[in-house]
């Protein structure tokens, strides 16, 4: 048997929540490295992090240099994404960006793997992939197969996203806000605009002109990219939730053709990345609990919607640091050096 060949790769914001996320799929699913530099801010340069049994320094990154760097997988702010990623492209690193800078730039591909593989043959453009925001990405892994037998006209989402989504600061934010009060002492909301522990907030990201948030056209507008379907209508409402790690999603769907439960669950239950998880009778169903730390995207509460011809409706569930984020540039990368490096 040929021995596999490996690869040099980067790991950029490797210190963040993403970044370990990263490096720990990785090593799980035995990616063909061959050496590996981690770079994040002035602040965490210097510090040691193991790789595959080795310890290895942080780098800073203002003033790195890519040459000889065939992957970068990059997890900073879509600032930094914006200066580094194209100087690491011009090195001729493939860079697979996590980050909102590159999603729709129309010559970028943006990718989930097991929705439109074909398009990393357009790294070439740019030499850089991005990837999918994260409440995005779980959406459209249970989207494709009922689009490609159904055709869907309308999707309306309510998510239920956790905290690790804003970062490690917005989960120390919860875990210090219940701890204060559980003490009955006072505290100041930094990361949120108002308080998390034991709430909802209907806000996550910027609010735009046409009153939904950043984070809700996000939703929309990468959907159909990915889909390749201008024509599906997205319209969505993303809430912050109480929840250390895992995003949840309430999915209504309108089809061109009739639909019926008995089959969206069999379609789901055959098509790749996907765990159906539906007997309400029993109290199944996807949580984030049993979720997390798992690749799967999770759905159940599948069933029809009466109130529209073609309907049906869809909880779905999935880790937002491993699928959401993590795991999906891992699999476009995977993607890349099978099939296209």
């Amino acid at each position: 048997m040929a021995r596999r060949k490996k690869y040099s790769l980067c790991v950029v914001g490797a210190t963040g929540l993403v970044g370990k996320e990263i490096l720990s799929i990785l090593e799980e699913r035995e990616f063909p490295v061959k050496d590996i530099r981690l770079f994040a801010s002035e602040r965490s340069a210097g510090e040691k992090m193991e790789f595959m049994g080795e310890e290895i320094t942080v780098e800073p990154l203002e003033g790195a240099t890519f040459h000889g760097i065939d992957i970068g997988l990059f997890s900073p702010g879509a600032s930094v994404s914006k200066v580094y990623a194209p100087k690491a492209a011009e090195a001729g690193c493939v860079v697979i960006d996590n980050t909102s800078q590159f999603r729709m730039d129309p010559d970028i591909p943006l990718v989930v793997p097991e929705v439109n593989p074909h398009r990393v043959a357009d790294y070439k453009n740019r030499y850089i992939i991005a990837n999918p925001n994260c409440s995005t990405i779980q959406m459209v892994v249970a989207l494709k197969p009922i689009h490609d037998h159904f055709r869907i006209k309308r999707v309306v989402v309510s998510t239920y996203q956790s905290v690790s989504g804003a970062g490690k600061a917005a989960m120390d934010e919860l875990s210090e806000q219940v701890r204060m009060l559980f003490n009955m002492r006072g505290f100041e909301s930094k990361v949120f605009p108002h308080q998390i522990a034991f709430n909802c907030i209907p806000h996550i990201d910027v609010f735009l002109e046409n009153d939904y948030t950043k984070e809700e056209m996000k939703m929309v507008n990468e959907t159909k990219k990915i889909m390749e379907d201008d024509s599906i209508r997205v319209t969505a409402t993303c809430v912050r939730v109480p929840v250390f790690v895992g995003h949840s999603e309430s999915i209504n769907i309108e089809t061109e053709r009739p639909v019926s439960p008995e089959k969206v669950r069999e379609l789901l239950s055959e098509a790749p990345g996907v765990e159906v998880v539906d007997d309400p009778e029993k109290a199944l169903y996807p949580m984030p609990v049993d979720c997390s730390e798992r690749d799967e995207v999770f759905v159940g509460r599948i069933r029809k919607d009466d109130t529209v011809e073609n309907g049906i409706n869809l909880w779905v569930v999935s880790d937002n640091l491993r699928k959401g984020a993590a795991l999906n540039a891992v699999q476009i990368a995977e993607l890349l050096v099978d099939e296209y490096l």
